[in-house]
């Protein structure tokens, strides 16, 4: 079985400060809720940086590779000579191979964000608190899984307790 120890927070500067707490205590693996970004939460936290560049950058590459062989193969399979113009003039290859690039870059980015945020994520046993429901407007929550190297169900309680939360909540997932 499952379980997530849900703790609540006045405001944001006590949930910075607590997920600066649990990262300086070990924890990597934890989620902060609120309803807006908090500035320094990354490094609070201390995050990587995110691969989602490197994605978009495969993709941008390999859009404006494709659309520059695209028109480069049809220009010399299917040769027409307009207004004198050679039969593979790249300088008018560039505004399609732009496109090309823009559209790999934007299918690479919405795609890339989705399997790095694992999602569409169908259930999450968190939805089923009640008091979590304030997080889309003026709640701010910290959640640590049971699956966490060195998860200990008290000690966390009491870590928690001492760093001001508000309230804190077991859920357990029976799925």
């Amino acid at each position: 079985m499952n379980e997530i120890l849900l703790a609540e927070f006045e405001n944001p500067n006590k949930l910075l400060k607590a997920a600066e707490k649990l990262s300086d205590c070990g924890y990597s693996s934890y989620d902060v809720y609120s309803p807006f970004p908090i500035h320094g939460m990354d490094d609070a936290m201390k995050l990587k940086h995110s691969k989602l560049g490197w994605i978009v950058l495969c993709g941008c590459s390999l859009g404006l590779l494709l659309g520059f062989l695209m028109q480069t193969f049809m220009s010399l399979d299917y040769p027409l000579i307009i207004s004198g113009k050679p039969f593979f003039s790249y300088p008018a290859f560039i505004p399609v191979t732009f496109e090309i690039m823009v559209l790999f870059s934007a299918f690479s980015t919405v795609f890339g964000m989705f399997a790095l945020n694992k999602l569409p994520q169908h259930y999450n046993p968190i939805f089923k608190s009640d008091y979590f429901r304030k997080a889309t407007c003026h709640g701010f929550f910290l959640g640590i899984d049971s699956n966490e190297n060195g998860y200990d169900r008290e000690k966390l309680r009491n870590l928690l307790s001492e760093i001001d939360a508000k309230h804190i909540e077991v859920i357990e997932d029976d799925v």
